[in-house]
């Protein structure tokens, strides 16, 4: 199974703001930025709690029927029609071997903590960063502590007309680097 990060931050590298808001985002995402593409090859997506309660206040589902999975000890409120979600614990490498054994190809893993935890294992194939030009000064930092480098290969960047930068990255695996 393949994991993939797609994620918007801001300058100064927050995904959201101290209380989980996302109001310096681009109101519905700003311009095409590539975000529709990169979902129309994932068949699931792995969020932690905090990002899925902030997805639960939106205005309307926003994945589809495309399944989610809730990365939560504690059980989940009432869901929008025709949403897709399981609430799953463990550990990054238990619940990846479990989508993995469903059938699951590839998995969008969003959330601070929750991305956090899949790069500390090692199990994250593709970064995708969108920055947004602005700073907040403080907020919920896209990256966390890691056990050591994480080193990454640069697969592209790009501009957008309203200031959006985009910058691609695949995960160099420790089996590619012995190799070098």
């Amino acid at each position: 199974m393949r994991a993939s990060v797609f994620v918007g931050t801001s300058l100064d590298g927050f995904i959201a703001r101290e209380d989980g808001s996302l109001d310096f985002l681009p109101e519905g995402g700003g311009e095409p930025h590539g975000y529709d593409e990169f979902y129309a090859s994932v068949d699931a997506v792995v969020v932690g709690r905090n990002t899925f309660d902030t997805v639960m206040t939106f205005d309307a589902w926003p994945y589809g029927a495309t399944p989610v999975i809730v990365l939560s000890g504690r059980p989940l409120p009432p869901l929008p029609a025709g949403a897709v979600v399981e609430r799953m614990t463990g550990e990054p490498p238990a619940i990846a071997a479990e989508l993995a054994q469903r059938g699951v190809k590839h998995a969008y893993v969003d959330g601070g903590v929750t991305i956090q935890s899949f790069v500390r294992a090692g199990l994250i194939d593709r970064i995708i960063v969108t920055r947004v030009p602005v700073l907040i000064g403080k907020g919920i930092p896209l990256f966390g502590a890691v056990d050591g480098d994480v080193e990454l290969r640069h697969v592209s960047t790009r501009s957008f007309p309203g200031g959006l930068v985009q910058s691609e990255y695949e995960v160099v695996r420790r089996m590619e680097r012995r190799v070098k």
